[in-house]
């Protein structure tokens, strides 16, 4: 392992600025979502439906952000900021322009694409009113997500905790005043959850864009320059992230099958899923920010060259992503049931969050293992493929053949049907350690770059 204070306290920067952006990302849904699961169970569950919409965007963005982050940070370490304002704007046409497509899909059909992921007429009315307002924040949240990932490219981190850090205050006192009608505001009941969203992501991509105009200087964005581009990058950003862009995507939709899947059990289910989910992305930020960190950190370091670092680097960061899960899991072990005893939901709700959120505290040590390996170490390598075959082998493979199978001709219980829905985050670990050890991950994604594969 790396012995020097140097790495493990720069390391340790990274990783806690990513870790608290996106705690503080995740808290945003947290506080809809429980402060909803405090109003009525229904609304709750609507929103929990309408949330996967959003978290279908979100893979994407990620996905989309993801080729300015390998591409940029590679181009950082040689020193290099030329070619990524050019990456950035290719980024943002792609992200603004699926955005777009997902935000006519859900504001002209909201009942039709609610009813795919459940079949409780009082479930998707409730969900129909959240979704025809949260679908203005899609573009808002594409453009800033998107320019804050490309500024992580850089090392540039604190701006994301700072705007999510706004973003949350702002949601939380907006949520007390319109959700319940409080210091002489109209009950709005699930509508007021959306609106306060609305609301705080406007908010967030203003501080953004002032960000850009006034405090950074490495880049010196604008509109103008974002606008017109070098249009030869376009194909060093498809090569790179449209890889991880199908990885996303069937990602994103497996997850509204398996929510679809358990959708259709109840909505007493659907309420525990939505709980436990957000229970583990708030407590799981740990793991999400070092493979962001992971990533930053291998690109830079193949940017600069350096192949004696790479190997001691990368067995350096396996030993602390296992460390990061079991803290994680015994983490969410603990706090299971004081975090229900936040909610006000059913009995039978709250027999199955407790199951759900038990079996996530086991899978959370894989998922912390792999999917950091994965998205941080191998695609920050620029192997932006093997994630994509991999999960289309898991996810249509094995997952929701399994899943659907568990839940409509066996019959099977619903924490059963959830393990089958999580266990690939524990079967990934062999191949993504056997391909890690391969070293056969390590791709030229940068112009006039040398290969380190033979080297390594």
């Amino acid at each position: 392992m790396i012995r020097e204070r140097k790495f493990y306290k720069y390391f340790a920067g990274l990783l806690c600025s990513l870790a608290l952006k996106n705690f503080l990302v995740y808290s945003v849904n947290f506080a809809d979502n429980l402060m909803l699961g405090a109003y009525s169970e229904t609304a709750l569950s609507g929103a929990s439906l309408c949330n996967q919409f959003q978290f279908f965007l979100q893979m994407l963005v990620v996905g989309a952000g993801e080729g300015v982050v390998v591409l940029g940070s590679q181009y950082w370490g040689k020193g290099n900021l030329e070619p990524i304002r050019h990456l950035i704007g290719v980024t943002l046409r792609f992200g603004t322009a699926m955005a777009a497509v997902l935000f006519a899909a859900v504001l002209f059909f909201p009942e039709f694409m609610l009813g795919l992921l459940a079949n409780d007429p009082i479930v998707i009315e409730e969900g129909v009113k959240y979704l025809q307002i949260i679908c203005f924040t899609y573009l808002i949240f594409t453009i800033t997500n998107i320019l804050t990932a490309s500024l992580q490219a850089i090392g540039v981190v604190s701006i994301g905790y700072i705007v999510s850090g706004v973003t949350l205050i702002i949601n939380i006192c907006l949520n007390y005043c319109l959700i319940y009608g409080n210091f002489g505001f109209p009950e709005y009941g699930i509508r007021g959850a959306a609106y306060a969203t609305l609301i705080s992501r406007s908010v967030e991509l203003i501080i953004v864009i002032i960000y850009l105009k006034y405090r950074e200087y490495r880049l010196n964005l604008n509109w103008r320059k974002l606008i017109w581009i070098d249009g030869s990058y376009q194909k060093d950003y498809i090569k790179v992230s449209f890889p991880v862009l199908l990885n996303q995507a069937q990602w994103g939709i497996a997850q509204m099958i398996q929510t679809a899947v358990l959708g259709h059990m109840g909505s007493a289910v659907i309420a525990a899923n939505s709980i436990a989910v957000i229970v583990f992305q708030v407590l799981s930020v740990v793991a999400y920010g070092a493979a962001s960190a992971s990533g930053i950190v291998i690109g830079r370091t193949i940017g600069e060259g350096n192949t004696e670092r790479l190997r001691e680097l990368v067995r350096t960061l396996e030993i602390l992503f296992v460390g990061i899960g079991i803290v994680t899991g015994c983490l969410i072990f603990a706090t299971r049931e004081p975090v229900l005893g936040l909610y006000h939901i059913s009995r039978e709700a709250e027999i199955f969050s407790r199951q759900f959120l038990c079996i996530i505290a086991v899978t959370t040590v894989g998922t912390s293992y792999q999917m950091a390996c994965d998205s941080g170490i191998i695609r920050g390598g620029g192997d932006t493929s093997f994630s994509m075959k991999m999960n289309l082998i898991s996810m249509w493979g094995i997952v929701v053949p399994c899943s659907v199978l568990a839940a409509f001709v066996w019959n099977l219980p619903p924490a059963v049907v959830f393990f089958i829905l999580k266990s690939d985050q524990l079967y990934k670990i062999l191949p993504v350690k056997i391909h890690l050890n391969r070293w056969k991950w390590i791709r030229r994604v940068t112009r006039e770059d040398v290969s380190l594969e033979t080297a390594v």
